[in-house]
């Protein structure tokens, strides 16, 4: 980000700049509704990907690099966040922050078995990556993930450490965690890696042949957005012109925290990332690229 974006100021926390201007109804949500959890809304969207699918197809026969699906999802969701930064919103300790960063993350297995640990990744998008710069960093958090397979460290090692311990510590050490991120007051190293402190969490379950799933928000963290990916299928549909075609449709799960935005905006929001969608070609500009629809 900007460096003048990145200037603290009183009430700030280390993640988020303090929201101070809201309207009414957005300034008492968080005392009416403290909790995420209590706060989550669903958004069930099916998207047209025919052109992506097309896209990726001939990117994949012109180019060195081998492109998914799931490279193209990331790209889209991040350029949707810097051209609507009210998603990058979240509610902490009944108070409103703009993230400093756009962030996204997932969970990747160290093997494809059902036995095999999974490890948090977080991917930091910034306004000049693309698809290509996106790609390449997917492809380096995994491959380092699976390079230290087996050894404890960072945020992961935490997790294990903190498990093992016996019930009454284990309850007592996380709930310091949470009074501690309550306040933003969580340690650099628990907080880099954690899925928990993203814009948006992702899970690809079209990967595993799966459809799209809600699934729930937490308390715990700054997360405000958690989006699960079905698998693409071929579907019949009714065109303008009222004839019927076969295209390739993606299912969406959305869960969101209601009280970062209103419905309008949350609704024009899943307009633009079809829209990218739609429009692939878009993808190989700056992530903070301006796009204008109607």
């Amino acid at each position: 980000m900007k460096e003048e974006k990145m200037k603290k100021k009183f009430g700030d926390r280390k993640d988020g700049k303090r929201v101070k201007k809201l309207d009414s109804m957005h300034a008492l949500l968080p005392d009416l509704k403290p909790n995420r959890c209590d706060s989550d809304v669903y958004i069930n969207q099916k998207i047209d990907v025919t052109n992506l699918v097309k896209y990726i197809k001939e990117k994949n026969e012109n180019s060195e690099n081998h492109y998914t699906y799931f490279h193209a999802f990331a790209t889209a969701i991040a350029k949707t966040i810097y051209n609507r930064p009210l998603l990058n919103r979240f509610v902490q300790n009944h108070n409103y922050y703009d993230r400093n960063e756009v962030k996204l993350a997932f969970v990747a297995k160290v093997e494809f078995t059902d036995e095999a640990e999974e490890m948090l990744t977080l991917l930091n998008v910034k306004e000049e990556d693309n698809i290509d710069t996106v790609r390449t960093t997917i492809l380096e958090k995994i491959s380092k993930i699976r390079e230290r397979k087996g050894k404890k460290e960072d945020l992961n090692g935490a997790m294990d450490i903190v498990a093992s311990l016996p019930k009454f510590l284990r309850i007592f050490v996380v709930w310091v965690v949470k009074w501690l991120d309550k306040h933003g007051w969580l340690p650099t190293s628990l907080v880099n890696d954690n899925i928990y402190y993203s814009s948006v969490i992702m899970s690809n379950l079209g990967s595993i042949k799966c459809g799209a799933i809600y699934h729930n928000l937490t308390d715990f963290g700054t997360n405000s957005i958690l989006l699960t990916i079905g698998e693409i299928k071929k579907e019949k549909i009714v065109n303008e012109q009222g004839e019927e075609e076969v295209r390739d449709i993606c299912e969406f799960g959305i869960n969101l925290d209601e009280r970062i935005a209103d419905g309008f905006y949350f609704a024009k929001s899943v307009r633009l990332f079809a829209h990218i969608l739609n429009n692939p070609e878009l993808l190989e500009g700056k992530a903070s690229e301006k796009i204008e629809i109607k």
